[in-house]
């Protein structure tokens, strides 16, 4: 039988899916196919995080459920944070629908499979039992040189807008040695990029050490012989440790970037949120950085439009912005969730207030981002090439150490010839707003 996958989401929703279908070819012998109409069973693994992500899991569904009516999609599974949140809401309201399997029961897909196979519905969202192991089956959906590694699942945090607790649970730490072994068969593969996944990766550890141990599995997994780059995301400011910042430092493998989700600079927001202890606070962090790595890249995402964000807690984020000058900055309009403690929060922001501090925050950050690429120009970068580019065949195109993997932007070279997965050394000619051109001047020396 063949299967299909839409995977939606985030870059973890990602490594559920190769999980899934991991799992389904493994156990069950189905095929990948990446034309839905030749699937016999479509698994899409949704996103439930904000609103418009609902919206497009809902999107997707519905198209593929219009195949299963023509008679060109026998069975329809759906998996991830939308399926965790709304099961019953979901196999009930559509009914083309045949498995709803929640994020925590991902290994429970052969028991799912045989029921649907056998013409019976099914729903599995009741615990939290699944953390991936080195052992778990996995199909890379990346290319064949860079990988997601996620180190733990949920999340003991309760920010007042968020709902990932509620759909992943507490937090759940691979141990140290696990996550190297898989890394070591990820490189055994080819793989020579690795990307550290978790709700906050600065907290990874807690619950199984006591401590806030990525620092020491930064530093073993800088051991595995053929990963090059090492890169982590999702770092929540107050976990941010002097001893994390001087791995970053000091350790070549990992790459100097960090990617900082602030949200807010405001005192009264944070507070409101639960995030970070202070303004000041996130400050002084960021500022730490930068004088110890000045080459470092920062990245952070903002809300903006959170109840009770005043013009003058605007005004006071929007200057912060304007003068750190982040590398890359996610701006996200807040989105009102049920079952969250920021649904209930008085002084709601108007949508339209919403959407205009969300265009000035992106359109300001842009001509940041366009400076900052524009003294580029002449410097000489490693680059890894990630293949033809998806803009002109007649192009490579790659990423620096600075550039996180589908999220930032890209180096593109017309002058030189590169293998997929090859390191790189180009010398920068023109910027965009986040991209490059350039052309190869060394080839990596094997």
């Amino acid at each position: 039988m063949k299967l299909g996958l839409i995977s939606l989401g985030c870059s973890k929703n990602l490594v559920d899916s190769e999980h899934l279908i991991g799992l389904m070819v493994a156990r069950k012998g189905f095929e990948i196919t990446n034309d839905l109409e030749e699937a016999d069973v479509v698994l899409v693994n949704t996103c439930g995080f904000i609103g418009d992500a609902k919206e497009e899991s809902i999107q997707a569904i519905l198209e593929v459920a219009e195949k299963k009516n023509s008679g060109k999609v026998k069975k329809i599974i759906v998996a991830g944070c939308l399926a965790q949140r709304y099961a019953d809401e979901l196999i009930s309201e559509i009914p083309e629908i045949d498995a709803v399997v929640g994020t925590g029961e991902i290994h429970k897909i052969e028991e799912i499979v045989d029921t649907i196979l056998e013409d019976s519905k099914i729903v599995r969202c009741d615990s939290f039992e699944f953390l991936a192991d080195a052992g778990t089956e996995r199909i890379l959906t990346t290319n064949p040189h860079t990988a997601y590694l996620k180190i733990a699942e949920g999340c003991n945090r309760r920010c007042t807008y968020c709902i990932i607790p509620q759909l992943r649970g507490n937090l759940r730490s691979r141990t140290i040695e696990d996550i190297v072994e898989e890394a070591k068969a990820l490189a055994a593969n080819g793989v020579r990029e690795i990307n550290l996944l978790a709700q906050e990766t600065t907290e990874y550890g807690i619950d199984l050490y006591k401590k806030k141990a990525l620092p020491d599995l930064l530093k073993e997994l800088a051991k595995v012989d053929g990963i090059e780059w090492i890169r982590s995301y999702y770092m929540f400011p107050n976990s941010l440790t002097d001893e994390l910042v001087e791995v970053i430092k000091n350790e070549p493998k990992v790459c100097k970037y960090f990617d900082i989700p602030i949200q807010h600079i405001s005192g009264n927001i944070l507070q409101n949120m639960a995030r970070a202890k202070s303004g000041d606070h996130i400050k002084s962090i960021l500022n730490k950085i930068r004088t110890e790595i000045p080459e470092a890249t920062i990245r952070t995402t903002v809300i903006v439009g959170f109840p009770g964000e005043t013009e003058e807690d605007f005004e006071e984020l929007k200057d912060f912005i304007k003068e750190f000058k982040f590398d890359y900055v996610g701006v996200f309009k807040y989105s009102r969730e049920e079952g969250t403690v920021a649904h209930d929060l008085e002084n709601q922001v108007p949508e339209e207030i919403k959407e205009k501090r969300w265009a000035e925050l992106t359109n300001l950050q842009a001509e940041i981002a366009e400076i900052k690429n524009r003294a580029m120009i002449g410097k000489v970068v490693e680059v890894m090439i990630d293949g033809i580019s998806s803009e002109s065949e007649f192009m490579l195109e790659g990423r620096t150490r600075g550039q996180a993997l589908d999220i930032d932007g890209k180096v593109l070279t017309n002058d030189g010839t590169a293998k997929q997965g090859e390191i790189v050394k180009v010398k920068i000619e023109q910027n965009f707003e986040y991209d490059y051109i350039g052309a190869i001047v060394e080839n990596e020396i094997k």
